[in-house]
């Protein structure tokens, strides 16, 4: 059977919209794998990748300040962690809690205010890190932060826009960012796959935001990134 041409369009644009959106999937974790492995410049190389594809409307040099400033962060509390381990790399929980993490907020700030993001991103996420790494509910105000990241990204305060029923939720792409981290926690090529494979819609939710706004706007689309 001939598909109709529409069609064959259709489907050529969605594959390329989820290959795209991998892309960013594989890029955000291969950012994360340079932390791990201390690899400051391929690690902003990566996330500068992945904030291109978010941000296609902000010049390319504040996307890079933005990225640049999230890796800062993660260097910062690694500094704030290293002060509170000991010579078995074991971490004194108490002293990090009460430890000043206003470095790793100001790296925050530097990220939000680059990429238009509300500051009250700056503040949840290193609530959420300082949890991630003591202990505590470190998830909720990861996902708050992500909210913040989210909206500006898809250029909607309304996010995330949901039926009636569970409207208390923070949308399902913020959830599949705290899911990613827990991910990352495993430290395994399986889990790492999976981090991929539960970010990719996350992405692909954000370009198919941007395709729709340059649609309305009667512009074409540009190359897959």
């Amino acid at each position: 059977m001939i598909r109709p041409r529409t069609m064959v369009a259709n489907e050529q644009a969605a594959e390329s919209l989820a290959t795209a959106a991998r892309r960013m999937a594989e890029s955000l974790c291969e950012g994360f794998r340079a932390h791990d492995d201390g690899r400051y410049a391929d690690a902003i190389e990566a996330f500068a990748e992945v904030d291109r594809g978010q941000f296609p409307r902000t010049d390319d040099r504040l996307v890079r300040d933005g990225a640049a400033a999230y890796v800062d962060a993660l260097w910062a509390k690694d500094e704030v962690e290293a002060a509170f381990r000991d010579e078995t790399g074991s971490i004194a929980v108490e002293g990090l809690a009460d430890a000043d993490w206003s470095v790793v907020r100001g790296c925050f700030r530097r990220r939000a205010d680059a990429l238009g993001i509300d500051p009250a991103y700056a503040s949840k996420s290193t609530l959420a890190w300082r949890r991630h790494k003591v202990g505590g509910d470190y998830w909720t105000p990861m996902q708050e932060a992500q909210v913040y990241e989210l909206r500006a990204a898809l250029g909607d305060d309304r996010y995330p826009t949901k039926p009636n029923d569970g409207r208390s939720g923070f949308g399902p792409e913020a959830a599949r960012y705290a899911l990613g981290v827990e991910l990352h926690d495993m430290h395994t090529p399986r889990h790492w796959a999976q981090a991929v494979d539960v970010m990719t819609p996350y992405y692909e939710r954000i370009l198919r935001s941007h395709r729709s706004t340059r649609s309305r706007d009667g512009a074409s689309a540009p190359p897959t990134i």
